[in-house]
């Protein structure tokens, strides 16, 4: 952690799920259920899925159906996701992690691969309301497209490289490493930063 200096950040842009929001399971049951609806590899689909939005994974999978079947898959996916929040919950440390920041005046968003229903309702069944959310509805590309990050730091009006983004999936850790954010990675991965857990962040930052 040596590397990076507290001082040079100014914000920090959070992915949702298996960051801020353990939706683990509602994801599973959600992919597992549609992939054997449409005869897919349901444990594959589910990593696949991981970090990723859900059409690209739908494509990827149906490749070989067409045009209006593949985008009533991907509407079909998202529709078993909408309502699945039974056990939905912040992750260990979120909570107080945000409240942290709020304390050190430091802003905090969110950028997400949901679409913006989905992450509303995750982040309403977890307790968090962030300021600025950047779901897939408010840019062309989702991730590893840097395009949600790089507007999230355009919301909150501080440059990318002066924000830190934390992610549990390659895919966001790339779009965060595109937008010339610095990074902090959760379940192993590498990052700027390798954290066990947010409280290690919290830590870090004070």
């Amino acid at each position: 952690m040596a590397d990076l200096n507290p001082a040079d950040i100014r914000a920090v842009l959070f992915d949702m799920d298996g960051t801020l929001v353990d939706s683990d399971r509602a994801v599973e049951r959600s992919w597992l259920t549609w992939a054997a609806e449409y005869g897919a590899d349901g444990p594959a689909a589910y990593e696949m899925a991981h970090g990723s939005p859900s059409e690209p994974t739908v494509r990827k999978l149906l490749a070989h159906r067409n045009e209006d079947e593949i985008r009533r898959a991907a509407t079909r996916q998202l529709e078993l996701q909408y309502d699945d929040l039974s056990d939905v919950v912040a992750t260990p440390g979120a909570l107080d992690l945000l409240a942290a920041l709020g304390r050190k005046g430091l802003p905090w968003a969110v950028v997400t691969s949901a679409d913006d229903r989905l992450a509303k309702a995750r982040l309403t069944a977890a307790g968090i309301t962030p300021r600025v959310l950047v779901t897939t509805d408010d840019v062309a590309t989702g991730k590893p497209d840097p395009a949600g990050y790089l507007l999230a730091a355009e919301l909150l009006g501080v440059p990318p490289e002066n924000c830190l983004v934390v992610e549990d999936a390659e895919v966001g850790l790339q779009a965060a490493r595109s937008a010339g954010a610095h990074t902090a990675a959760l379940r192993g991965l590498d990052g700027d930063l390798r954290l066990r857990s947010l409280a290690d962040l919290e830590k870090f930052l004070n």
